[in-house]
């Protein structure tokens, strides 16, 4: 009993040294568990690398259309869609260079392409990225100037001027991406990570706020004194004026000649048959509306105003929602080591991505004349095939 009662004690319970220990379902159910999870993950890496893959050949092919849209209208041709042009084509490379290798990195989350690629792979991102937000600031600029000083600018806005601008955009975008390289090191053994080294905190906020902080601060300044230059326009037009009278006439619908014709009359006056006769019909057959010619032309300017403004605040708001998680973030995780959470930053990182999709869908769909040259383009395109 002693001998019983210590065994229970010191094993927590009592098995003859004879009976056999059936370990075969145990095992079973550890891999069929493991099969599971392994599946499990198995799918969703697929779903991710789908839907990233859908993202970047979306924002190539976007951006593709937008560039082939300006070459093949001459009317597009001009130095404010020669910026849009050079944004489209910026987010192009964002797609070709960036996105692709990001999705491999994204879905198995460890590095086999090598430390040169590595190397050439965050500086295309850093530069392309930095180069498209920048591109925001110079295409706002050259609005900003064409609207507050629109006849001398008008003389100034050539192609020349647009490509030096152009060309000012790359070149802070490639002064931000080069100190990386000076301070990596080859590493000997296998590279299993890559990302920018985050210990020197002085580059870190260097790099933000030159390619994300400075510019959202000038994009709202900018689109600011845009909008309050608008308005100044439109309120400069005096309602107490009186301006020529619209004068349009159109047949009643429940007329006999309603579904056959319609006439209109600019600037004249309606006269009415000599006949009482015809002119019983004319009272009955014609609706005679005056109007105007100030106020028209006020509400057709309110009109435009309402739909600039618009777009300005789809610009603005979808650049701050798909930037500022990721600039924030970086900050963050560059003075709190134990912040970083790989998954959070893929996802702010793709969100960042997703601006270049965005940024052709904003420019070329609130401009009327985009829309006519690229249903053209596309109608062209279906023709020959």
């Amino acid at each position: 009993m002693l001998g019983n009662a210590t065994s229970v004690e010191s094993g927590g319970a009592v098995q003859c040294p004879n009976q056999p220990v059936n370990t075969t379902n145990d095992s079973f159910t550890t891999n069929s568990s493991t099969a599971d999870e392994s599946a499990e993950s198995l799918a969703y890496q697929i779903s991710l690398a789908v839907i990233l893959a859908v993202i970047t050949l979306a924002t190539t092919l976007s951006n593709a259309f937008v560039i082939a849209t300006i070459s093949q209208s001459k009317k597009l041709q001009t130095p404010a869609n020669f910026l849009i042009a050079s944004l489209a084509v910026t987010d192009l490379l964002v797609s070709i260079l960036v996105m692709p290798i990001c999705v491999l990195y994204t879905v198995i989350h460890t590095w086999t392409l090598g430390q040169i690629v590595c190397d050439i792979w965050l500086s295309s991102d850093i530069t392309c990225c930095t180069a498209s937000i920048l591109h925001l600031c110079v295409i706002a600029l050259d609005r900003y100037w064409a609207i507050t000083d629109a006849v001398e600018y008008s003389k100034k806005r050539t192609t020349g001027r647009a490509a030096g601008m152009v060309a000012t955009a790359w070149v802070i975008a490639i002064s931000i991406s080069l100190p990386p390289l000076f301070w990596r090191q080859v590493k000997a053994e296998e590279l299993t990570s890559c990302s920018v080294n985050t210990d020197h905190i002085f580059y870190t906020i260097y790099s933000t706020f030159g390619a994300f902080y400075i510019p959202t601060l000038l994009l709202l300044v900018l689109y600011g004194r845009i909008y309050v230059e608008a308005r100044k326009r439109i309120l400069k037009q005096s309602p107490k004026k009186v301006g020529k009278r619209l004068t349009s006439a159109h047949l009643v619908s429940n007329s006999p000649g309603s579904a056959a014709s319609t006439s209109s009359l600019q600037c004249g006056r309606h006269d009415a048959p000599s006949s009482d006769t015809g002119s019983s019909t004319s009272e009955n057959q014609v609706k005679v509306t005056v109007s105007d010619a100030l106020l028209e032309k006020k509400r057709i300017s309110a009109a435009r105003e309402r739909k600039a403004t618009k777009t300005l605040g789809i610009i603005l708001g979808a650049y701050i929602i798909c930037w500022l998680p990721f600039f924030i973030y970086t900050l963050l995780v560059a003075t709190c080591d134990t912040c970083l959470n790989p998954e959070l930053f893929d996802f702010f990182t793709w969100l960042g991505y997703l601006n270049s999709l965005i940024n052709p869908i904003i420019y070329t769909m609130s401009n009327e004349d985009f829309k006519k040259a690229f249903h053209k383009l596309m109608r062209f395109r279906c023709c020959r095939l």
